[in-house]
C-alpha cells in the first residue's frame, strides 16, 4: 500500500495494514482511520509509524502525539483517541494542556524552593538534603502532577521494608512539607502525600551498657586520630547532639567556670552545658591542635580549613575493633541520659542536661529508672505500714 506525502489515504487500521504502509521518498504522510475519526498515523521517511490525534479547535488543525506502532497496538490507540476526543468535546485544547504541562516544575523545581526555605528556618536542613539524595532524587525530574499518592505509599513502604521506619517515615514527611510549599512555583494540585500513614515508631532507647563499656574505650583507644577520639569521647561525656560537637569553637568554651555555651542549637535558642573534669581534661589536651577556630579541625588534608564533617569512617573501625553492633553516634547522647536515669536523675534534670525542649523526649528514660523507682516504693510502703503498726506483711503459706 503506497503513499506519498500529499496524498494522504482513509481506511479502516488493521495491524496488517499498517505493516504494509509504505515510507515516502522524503519527508512524511498521513493516513487517516475510517473507524475511529481523529485517528491517524503518520509515516515518515525513515520508516517510523506514529500514532496521532487529529481534530479542528476553533478552526484550528491540532495534532496531538499518542504513541509509536507498533508499540502501541490500534486497538489502543483508538481507545486514547476516544480519551482526547472526550477532552476537546468538553472544550479542552490537548495540545495546549501539553504545553504547559511541559512547562511545569519537576521535583528537582520544587526542592531548590524547599531548600531556600529550609535554609532559613531550620537547623536541619542539612538533613534534608541528605534525605532527598538518598530517597527522592530519583524522582527529581518527574513533573509534579506525575507524582501520584499510590507511588508515594509505594515509595513509602518500599523505604519501610528496605531502610527501616524511622527513614521511611522521615522521607514521607520530607516529600508532603516540599508540597506543601508548592504554590511557591506556581503549582496548585493536591499533595499527593495526604493519606498516606507513617509507620508507628518506637522510641530508640540503646545506649552503652555496662559490659560494652570497657571493649568501647579500648577501642577508642586503638583510634589513631587525636581528634577523632577527641571527638567521640566529647559526644558521650557531654550527651550534645553531634552536630554541636562538630562546630564546636574555642571561643564557646570558658574552662574558668567549665561551661560550653552552644550559641545555635535545635530549638533556636542557646544552650550551657556543664563540663565534667574528664571532658574539660580532653579539650585542654587539644588545644595545641587548634585551627582556624576549631575545636575539631577537618581532619582531610584535602580541606584547606573548616571543622570535622565526616566522622563515620573512624565510628565503624571503632565498631568493629569493640565488636559492638546497632550503636550510633547518637546513642553516645543517649548513653550519658540513660546513666543519670540508672543514677537516679530525675527526668527533668536529664531533660535540662540533653537540651529537651519536650517532655516527651525525655521520657523514654523512665523505662530505665526501675531502680529508683523501686527504692522509693519499699521506702514508702515501709513508712506506712510502720505507721500502721504493722511490723511484717507474711506472704500466703501452703496449706497443710
Amino acid at each position: 500500500m503506497g503513499s506519498s506525502r500529499n496524498s494522504p489515504s482513509r481506511f479502516r487500521f488493521t495491524k496488517t495494514k499498517l505493516d504494509q504502509l509504505t515510507k515516502p521518498e522524503a519527508g512524511r504522510c498521513y493516513h487517516y482511520d475510517t473507524a475511529k475519526p481523529g485517528l491517524a498515523v503518520c509515516v515518515t521517511s525513515a520508516g517510523a509509524k506514529t500514532f496521532y490525534f487529529y481534530r479542528k479547535i476553533d478552526g484550528r488543525p491540532v495534532r496531538v502525539r499518542i504513541g509509536r506502532f507498533p508499540d502501541l497496538s490500534v486497538e489502543a490507540a483508538r481507545k486514547l483517541a476516544d480519551k482526547l476526543a472526550v477532552k476537546v468535546a468538553a472544550g479542552e485544547d490537548p495540545q495546549a494542556t501539553k504545553r504547559e504541562r511541559r512547562g511545569e516544575p519537576t521535583l528537582a523545581d520544587l526542592f531548590v524552593v524547599w531548600m531556600d526555605y529550609a535554609r532559613a528556618h531550620k537547623k536541619t536542613w542539612e538533613g534534608d538534603q541528605a534525605q532527598y539524595d538518598r530517597y527522592l532524587k530519583p524522582w527529581a525530574n518527574r513533573r509534579l502532577s506525575a507524582v501520584k499518592k499510590t507511588e508515594v505509599q509505594a515509595l513509602h513502604v518500599r523505604l519501610g521494608r528496605d531502610s527501616g521506619h524511622y527513614a521511611a517515615n522521615r522521607a514521607l514527611a520530607l516529600l508532603r512539607a516540599m508540597f506543601n510549599r508548592a504554590a511557591d512555583v506556581g503549582w496548585q494540585g493536591p499533595n499527593p502525600c495526604h493519606g498516606v500513614k507513617a509507620f508507628k515508631e518506637q522510641s530508640r532507647d540503646r545506649f552503652l551498657k555496662p559490659d560494652e563499656l570497657p571493649r568501647f574505650f579500648q577501642a577508642l583507644e586503638e583510634e589513631p586520630s587525636p581528634i577523632l577520639r577527641g571527638f567521640f569521647l566529647t559526644c558521650l561525656l557531654t550527651g550534645a547532639r553531634r552536630s554541636n560537637v562538630l562546630t564546636m569553637r574555642w571561643d564557646d568554651l570558658d574552662f574558668a567556670s567549665a561551661v560550653w555555651r552552644i550559641p545555635d542549637t535545635k530549638r533556636g535558642e542557646p544552650q550551657l552545658v556543664p563540663l565534667c573534669p574528664p571532658a574539660m581534661a580532653i579539650l585542654i589536651a587539644l588545644r595545641p591542635l587548634a585551627k582556624d577556630g576549631w575545636v575539631f579541625p577537618s581532619t582531610r588534608r584535602t580541606k584547606a580549613g573548616g571543622h570535622l564533617t565526616d566522622p563515620m569512617p573512624s565510628w565503624r573501625r571503632i565498631l568493629k575493633r569493640a565488636g559492638l553492633k546497632d550503636l550510633r553516634i547518637h546513642d553516645l547522647r543517649r548513653s550519658l541520659g540513660s546513666w543519670q536515669a540508672l543514677g537516679g536523675a530525675s527526668l527533668q534534670v536529664i531533660g535540662a542536661t540533653l537540651g529537651h525542649s519536650r517532655p516527651e523526649t525525655t521520657a523514654i528514660y523512665s523505662r530505665l529508672t526501675l531502680d529508683p523507682v523501686r527504692a522509693a516504693v519499699n521506702q514508702a510502703t515501709a513508712a506506712m505500714l510502720e505507721a500502721g503498726g504493722v511490723l511484717q506483711v507474711e506472704g500466703p503459706r501452703d496449706e497443710d
